[in-house]
């Protein structure tokens, strides 16, 4: 049995956040590899992204020297959310266990996510602290209604997932960054112009 983790998002832009849980999930969990999963489109954004093709070609581009693989599964079915990539991998995948990877404020509004808690009853979900998040997201409607499913521990693995519902909070080093930042500071760089 493989573990695999999957990241999933607009990655509108990819940057050293994604890239650093990514990799901080594969070393904790000791997984075989981490899977990108790059979204048409995020039903929950209201702006259009950057084209599929751009996002695509710049994850390929900050993940050339990593363990890191990105694939384009979330076009190839025309899924619109997250539970439908999920279903689709679990059926067609039987010799790996899958482990969702999510920045704290993911967690904050998981609630609102499509089927959010056949998601939670699906794939184990790991979640990392995130800058200005933490607090909220401990207090969100998610982590109070999955609470007897928390897994704590110092020293987290794979094994601790075998029963599901499971899900955790990396103690995480945190760091400061958003692609909502990124794209705010190169709007402003136009601007400039």
């Amino acid at each position: 049995m493989r573990n695999i983790g999957l990241l999933g998002g607009s990655f509108d832009p990819p940057h050293k956040g994604h890239l650093y849980i990514s990799l901080e999930g594969k070393k904790i969990l000791k997984l075989d590899e981490v899977w990108w999963l790059v979204t048409p489109q995020n039903p929950l954004k209201i702006n259009q992204p950057a084209s599929y093709k751009d996002r695509v070609k710049n994850c390929k581009l900050i993940t050339k020297n990593h363990s890191i693989k990105i694939k384009e599964i979330e076009k190839k079915i025309n899924s619109r959310y997250s539970y439908e990539t999920i279903e689709y991998l679990n059926g067609h995948y039987k010799n790996i266990k899958f482990f969702w990877l999510m920045g704290a404020d993911n967690l904050i509004n998981f609630h609102k996510w499509q089927n959010a808690k056949k998601i939670f009853n699906e794939i184990s979900i790991v979640v990392f602290r995130r800058y200005g998040y933490n607090e909220k997201a401990l207090k969100s409607y998610t982590s109070n209604f999955y609470k007897n499913f928390r897994l704590i521990s110092k020293k987290i693995n794979v094994k601790n997932f075998d029963k599901l519902p499971a899900w955790t909070i990396i103690q995480n080093k945190e760091i400061k960054i958003s692609s909502t930042e990124i794209r705010n500071q190169r709007e402003q760089l136009r601007q400039k112009d």
